[in-house]
């Protein structure tokens, strides 16, 4: 942030220093990737940010359309950065740098030449959030990999996290490789390193393991993330292409998904239309002026898909935040820093912002109210800087007041319904992923997108208990009633998942007779596994007993006798 605001004092513009700070910010992005994966991202973040102001320079003189196409674009950036998992502050950011376009005092430069500073300013964070592969490579495919130590887990939610930790890593090692790895590399020690956590993460979810098993477990795992944390040392082979378990599915999937009818997904992306338009129009009809300001607030209560409890929190603290930053904001403008103490300022408030919002949002919208009026005046004197602060604090109150609304008209689905249609889906994957542990052959291409779609099924089912959780008081109650459904086929899943595994650890992949499924048992299998999976979507009734392998016999008779014994 402090070098683009450097060179613009020193070549004397300011006010371009200051504009081009809004491409510095896509050093906000991308933390945890790979160098290469993270080279890409930046650099489309960076371009994206440099688009958006462009776009916002070209509303600027068409008022009537600067609400409805900040909305558009809140839902567009909503929809791709959740896809992608882009991360914190996922769209928030994109759509400020277009609406700030729309008040920006660019003076005399064109619009071209106001985008190419933002570009600039993505330059130079590209170049510093890049730079450490020049001192350790792999250094996050390391901490990925070390973040798995959760393995061994003792009860669900650590299972969860580890199950997440380890799908995450693989993300890391896989998926975001766009440059083959070297064979006998860094890259593929980790990914076999990685392999053995996951391996131990089976093992330790084995409910007849002892504690004294799952201690041992334990320091094994310790043991593997401590070697992933070494510099490269020799293994005796690296992991084949087909070893290889996969990351998440391949963005255009995760986008296609995210628009799906009914999904969660969709209903967060047009929450956020409703209430960016919503606050938009008011503040407009409020003649506030930089109805962005309101437009942007209710964009960042709701662009993350947060459940109720924590959106009002959330919306809380950032009212609560704004208008004591505000009192910080009106200083800084009325003492109008020039030179080195802007560079300063600036640096200082956005160090300040990094170290604290994780923890502490309400403290850090103090900062962040601070830099982002500091920014918006581009270095230029504010004449009614009252009023200004005002309209700042009117704008936030107003924005978190729509999202509020927007989220009560449009809440999640989180419903009798919805969870037994999860359970239904789980059923399904746990019935494709029988069939590959049937076939004895659970390492192809094929086998592992199987078990990476029902490990997802598991991580949506869990979602669809917390949003119940979290929600309304009647799915809370459908949340209590179905919890214990909801446990029984996560232990099923992770239970067939740990023998896929298994599996893959001793070597049967060519002795299927070893397996703990036969092929002629997946007709039975097959049949019954689809028959309860429908029973669950219309809660109707269970299907009759039907024998089964060890595997699954014991939870698929449960969530017979909890559909079986009513739901009231």
């Amino acid at each position: 942030m402090g070098i683009p605001v450097a060179a613009g004092v020193w070549t004397g513009h300011p006010s371009a220093g200051l504009m081009a700070t809004l491409g510095a910010f896509t050093a906000l992005y991308g933390g945890g990737r790979p160098y290469a994966s993270r080279a890409i991202a930046l650099a489309l973040v960076a371009c994206a940010f440099a688009a958006a102001v462009m776009f916002g320079l070209w509303l600027e003189g068409r008022p009537w359309l600067v609400v409805p196409a900040l909305a558009a674009v809140a839902m567009l950036a909503t929809w791709l950065c959740n896809a992608v998992r882009l991360g914190p502050p996922g769209a928030y950011m994109f759509v400020l740098a277009c609406a700030a376009g729309t008040a920006l005092p660019v003076g005399d430069l064109s619009h071209a030449q106001a985008g190419l500073l933002v570009l600039a300013g993505g330059a130079v964070a590209w170049g510093l959030h890049t730079a450490g592969a020049l001192v350790q490579l792999r250094g996050p495919e390391r901490r990925a990999v070390a973040a798995c130590i959760q393995a061994g887990p003792g009860h669900p939610g650590a299972r969860r996290a580890a199950a997440q930790a380890l799908l995450d890593s693989w993300q890391m090692l896989v998926g975001f490789q766009p440059i083959p790895a070297r064979r006998g590399g860094e890259l593929e020690r980790l990914r076999a390193v990685n392999r053995d956590l996951h391996l131990v993460f089976a093992s330790a979810i084995d409910p007849s393991a002892t504690p004294a098993d799952r201690d041992a477990l334990l320091e094994r795992a310790r043991a593997l993330t401590a070697e992933a944390g070494k510099p490269a040392i020799a293994r005796p082979r690296g992991l084949a292409q087909d070893e290889l378990p996969h990351g998440y599915p391949r963005a255009w999937a995760l986008l296609r998904e995210a628009l799906a009818p009914g999904s969660n997904a969709l209903r967060v992306v047009l929450r956020v239309g409703l209430a960016t338009m919503l606050a938009g129009a008011l503040a407009a009809s409020f003649e506030l002026g930089r109805a962005y300001w309101a437009i942007a607030a209710a964009l960042l209560m709701l662009h993350q898909g947060f459940d109720w409890p924590r959106t009002v929190q959330r919306s809380a603290e950032r009212t609560l935040g704004t208008w004591a930053g505000l009192l910080l904001a009106g200083a800084i403008l009325w003492w109008r820093p020039e030179g080195a103490w802007l560079v300063l300022v600036v640096m200082a408030l956005q160090f300040v912002i990094e170290m604290i919002v994780v923890r502490h949002y309400a403290l850090a919208v103090v900062f962040i109210t601070g830099v982002a009026l500091t920014i918006a005046s581009g270095g230029h004197r504010v004449d009614d800087v009252a009023g200004l602060l005002l309209a700042r604090g009117v704008d936030t109150l107003l924005g978190c007041a729509c999202a509020l609304a927007a989220f009560r008209l449009l809440p999640p689905r989180a419903d009798d319904r919805t969870l037994g249609d999860g359970i239904a889906h789980a059923l399904f994957a746990v019935r494709d992923t029988c069939g590959v542990l049937a076939a004895g052959n659970v390492s192809s291409p094929a086998a592992r997108t199987v078990r990476r779609d029902l490990q997802r099924r598991v991580f949506e089912l869990e979602q669809r208990l917390d949003d119940a959780l979290a929600g309304s008081r009647a799915q809370r109650d459908a949340a209590e009633r179905l919890w214990p459904a909801v446990a029984v086929c996560l232990r099923l899943a992770y239970r067939v998942l740990a023998a896929c595994w298994e599996v893959e650890r001793n070597g049967t992949a060519t002795a299927p007779d070893a397996t703990p499924l036969q092929p002629g048992d997946m007709p039975r299998v097959a049949a019954t596994l689809e028959a309860l999976a429908r029973a669950w979507r219309e809660f109707g009734p269970p299907p009759p007993p039907t024998p089964l392998p060890p595997l699954l016999r014991e939870d698929v008779d449960d969530l017979r006798r909890i559909l079986g014994g009513g739901l009231d």
